[in-house]
């Protein structure tokens, strides 16, 4: 019996092997390339394998969405598997290596056309990629950076009631209006340099909002 998408999300595999990454990869480039649908039959011809070895690996349609946003989201440094104390230097590094990541993807061709694909999918029903690219995107993220800011608030260099709001606004501040305007089609310039430069920035912002510290 081939596993649901929903058994997918709720029990994540391990990270993919190279052949495994190379096939999610082939999937991303079809979501660029718009050209098909993004079938199981065409991402096995593109990716020169049997639709048989993708359904014993990723289990259905879902279960293939899930493990590409997913591996999509893990080029997003969110945090740390162990979060222990922190100071004031290490917390503003971490926040800035997230934002410059989170920036960095969210800018990327295969991120404009997942969500683009995503939100069409969401507004007509045709699957629940929208609900996979928020579960194991967003939320997940979220869920990773928000261990960060509480071990913060643990050390005294951060003050906030609420962890979700605290991150909610750290993510706004991050992201502004890039998504919506690079999702609408606007050519926003965004090199390495713009991107560590508007991480610093949010940083700085979210610490002035919440910070009880100074380096």
């Amino acid at each position: 019996m081939q596993p649901t998408a929903t058994q997918a999300t709720e029990h994540p595999q391990l990270t993919p092997s190279p052949r495994q990454q190379a096939v999610l990869d082939v999937v991303l480039s079809l979501m660029v390339e718009g050209d098909d649908p993004l079938t199981m039959d065409a991402v096995a011809r593109r990716a020169s394998c049997s639709k048989e070895t993708l359904y014993k690996w990723f289990g259905d349609r879902d279960g293939l969405l899930v493990a590409t946003v997913r591996w999509q989201a893990s080029r997003v440094h969110a945090g740390r598997e162990a979060v222990g104390a922190l100071d004031a230097g290490t917390l503003r590094d971490i926040l800035r290596d997230f934002a410059a990541s989170w920036l960095a993807v969210i800018a990327s061709r295969t991120s404009v056309a997942l969500n683009r694909i995503a939100i069409a999918d969401a507004g007509s029903r045709k699957s629940n990629l929208g609900g996979i690219v928020l579960a194991n995107g967003r939320f997940a993220i979220g869920e990773r950076v928000k261990p960060v800011l509480e071990a913060g608030r643990a050390a005294g260099l951060l003050a906030f009631d609420d962890s979700e709001a605290a991150f909610r606004t750290f993510f706004g501040l991050v992201g502004r209006d890039i998504q919506i305007r690079l999702l609408l089609g606007d050519a926003l310039a965004l090199d390495a340099a713009g991107i560590q430069s508007d991480a610093a920035r949010a940083v700085e912002q979210f610490l002035a909002l919440y910070g009880q510290a100074k380096p």
